[in-house]
């Protein structure tokens, strides 16, 4: 039991100093505007590669013949 109340104590105060210090970002957030922010991916990119993809057009090489 004293094993428990301790940890409990400790991830509190944990919690506690993590709050108290914050994040670490200082000032405003703001949109990157520099053309090198361009190229970069955005979260859901990120997150899901496969379906930030646009699906590709039919080309008359890929597309299904009518002929059979």
């Amino acid at each position: 039991m004293l094993r428990a109340r301790q940890i409990l104590v400790r991830t509190i105060a944990l919690a506690l100093s993590a709050a108290a210090l914050g994040c670490g970002q200082r000032g405003p957030l703001y949109l990157p505007t520099d053309p090198a922010a361009v190229q970069r991916a955005t979260l859901p990119e990120t997150l899901n590669p496969a379906a930030s993809r646009a699906p590709m057009p039919a080309t008359p090489s890929t597309a299904p013949s009518s002929h059979p």
